[in-house]
């Protein structure tokens, strides 16, 4: 077995240790679902790596693996989009349209849960600095988002950021879906689609599981912190 999938089982078996159902987060409060979202989708591919590969797939499958660690440890989870195609509504025509429909739906499901806690999955690029790599977490205003993300992103910095660990960041007020989220919720740029080297093993199943791991992991962590 490979070192990078012998990391994969070890963090899994950490989260496993670490987690419980609804698992209680600060102030006593707990997250009766975890919602996973898979950024982009349809139309929408998102960033591109210089081959030609849209995020979204990409998304997908980390969102896929997060999906079915939360559930082997018997965390509630729900996916705003579990398909390769985006959640946008059928009078939407044109793509601006079908974003801002998808991008609304997604808040409307969101809000709708009583108590939720949400992860949404995107990939970075910084074409102009194709050097640039690492996975960072960001957070929005509702506690304890920035919390959640600390743990998250230490776990990221042990899994992929082993030569240069990043920090987490309050998430600009111009993305929708953070910004409109009544729940905590952060978002997890897992690498950068405009470096080379990080494009290709972000393309790779293993590491996708290890990305998916890591996150749940975090996640983990957290909710044992705040017990």
């Amino acid at each position: 077995m490979s070192m990078r999938r012998i990391l994969s089982v070890l963090l899994l078996m950490s989260a496993v240790l670490l987690c419980a159902p609804n698992a209680a987060y600060a102030k006593g409060e707990s997250a009766a679902v975890v919602v996973i979202d898979a950024g982009h989708g349809g139309e929408d591919g998102g960033a591109v790596s210089s081959g030609g590969v849209p995020e979204s797939g990409i998304n997908l499958q980390i969102a896929k693996n997060a999906e079915w660690i939360f559930l082997f440890l018997g965390q509630p989870t729900a996916m705003t989009r579990s398909g390769e195609g985006a959640v946008y509504s059928p009078e939407a025509s044109t793509l601006r349209e079908k974003k801002v429909s998808d991008l609304k739906n997604r808040v409307a499901q969101i809000n709708g849960y009583e108590a939720a806690f949400v992860i949404s999955i995107h990939q970075n690029s910084l074409p102009s600095h194709p050097k640039v790599h690492g996975a960072q977490v960001f957070y929005n205003t509702v506690l304890p988002a920035a919390v959640a993300a600390g743990a998250v992103q230490e776990k990221l910095n042990e899994a992929v950021n082993t030569d240069k660990p990043r920090t987490v960041s309050a998430i600009s007020s111009s993305i929708y879906l953070m910004k409109e989220s009544r729940h905590p919720a952060i978002l997890v740029e897992c690498g950068f689609l405009s470096n080379p080297r990080e494009s290709e093993i972000l393309q790779d199943a293993a590491y996708q599981m290890r990305l998916a791991t890591a996150i749940v992991a975090g996640y983990c962590q957290f909710c044992r912190n705040g017990e």
